[in-house]
This record gives structure tokens, C-alpha cells and sequence, in this order.
């Protein structure tokens, strides 16, 4: 398990989000639900990531370069390693994900480390969806998820 050793409260477009960092990597992002109280770090890792969220959200940024230690199992790992190679605005389905790891028996498991990722956004699950079109399986609400898939196709479309 990985020990937070520091927190930032950063808001996007849609609602509040924790930071948290080791020191060294970003360990997790987490959707805060009611108020947040305001936090401020010297920590360079989470001054860098609300750097780049904000260059994503503004459609500056494309991908993030972060160092990233998020906790999980090495099935879960590798599909989050997968996640990182999805191209900004393209959808795939968990099908495509299970085909990439070589087996597609693993459908349901990578269902399950896409909906168990602690870095949403960062490691954009969001662009994971159901092989019916449904958006399916996201660590936090499918509101957010929509949201990021329409903002996404929206910048691909302006570019």
C-alpha cells in the first residue's frame, strides 16, 4: 500500500478532486463528493499534476508525463499500463483491452482493474466503454465519464 504523504485539492470543470502523492509519484485521484476544504502543497509532484490537468482541461495537453505509483495487483498494473496507450479522444472496449494482454478470457478482470484505477483521468480509463457502447465501469461517477469522452471528441474535432 502506498503511503500518502501529501494532498492537493484541485477542481475542474466538474466538481472536486484529491490529489495524492508519495512525494515521488502521484498515488491516486480521488473524486470528492460534498464541500472541500482548500489545500495547498509544496509538493513538486501534485504542483505538476494540477499543472497538467489544467493544460488537459483547457485542450493544451494531450497526455500527461507524470510519475505515477498507483497501489494495485500486476494484472491490474498491466492493464493500466494499457489504459496509457489509448490515444486522446479514441474509445476502446474492455474486449480490446483483454485482446491487447494477449487474453481475451480476462474480459471481466480488466472490467475490474478499469473500475479499480486510482489515478482516473491520468490514467484515462474514462476512454474504456462497454463493447455494446454503453459507458460502463469508472471509478467515479458516469457523469464525469461522459463528460470527458464528449470533452475529448470535442478538442479532436476542433484540432
Amino acid at each position: 500500500m502506498n503511503r500518502v504523504t501529501k494532498e492537493l485539492i484541485y477542481r475542474p470543470p466538474f466538481g472536486v478532486l484529491k490529489l495524492q502523492s508519495d512525494g515521488k509519484s502521484l498515488t491516486s485521484v480521488k473524486f470528492i463528493t460534498g464541500r472541500a476544504g482548500l489545500s495547498k502543497s509544496g509538493c513538486k509532484i501534485l504542483n505538476q499534476a494540477k499543472k497538467q490537468l489544467n493544460e488537459y482541461f483547457s485542450g493544451k495537453r494531450k497526455k500527461f508525463s507524470l510519475p505515477l505509483n498507483p497501489a494495485g495487483t500486476e494484472f491490474q498494473k498491466k492493464v493500466w499500463k494499457e489504459l496509457c496507450k489509448i490515444k486522446y479522444g479514441h474509445l476502446v472496449t474492455y474486449k480490446d483491452i483483454a485482446n491487447s494482454l494477449g487474453n481475451l478470457k480476462t474480459v471481466r478482470a480488466v472490467g475490474n482493474a478499469v473500475a479499480k484505477n486510482p489515478v482516473p483521468i491520468i490514467i484515462p480509463c474514462h476512454r474504456v466503454i462497454h463493447s455494446s457502447g454503453d459507458v460502463t465501469g469508472y471509478s467515479g461517477p458516469k457523469a464525469v465519464k461522459e463528460w470527458l469522452i464528449y470533452f475529448e471528441s470535442l478538442n479532436i474535432k476542433q484540432r
